[in-house]
């Protein structure tokens, strides 16, 4: 006889691909370079902000 369970892989469940979904992969690329960006902007100075950004012109300026 033959066996039921033989002709189960060839079922639409089985055909779907295993592992982590693509939306996935590339919101963790996007997070890493997002992350990476600004690390380097830090360790170059040209932060997004801070402190420093709110204490309006340099003292240079004000005083010439």
């Amino acid at each position: 006889m033959t066996d039921p369970s033989a002709g189960a892989d060839h079922t639409p469940a089985a055909r779907q691909p295993v592992g982590t979904p693509r939306w996935v992969k590339v919101l963790g690329v996007a997070v890493l370079l997002l992350v990476l960006l600004v690390a380097v902007l830090h360790l170059t100075g040209n932060s997004l902000g801070g402190p420093g950004s709110h204490l309006g012109l340099p003292v240079w300026v004000l005083r010439p």
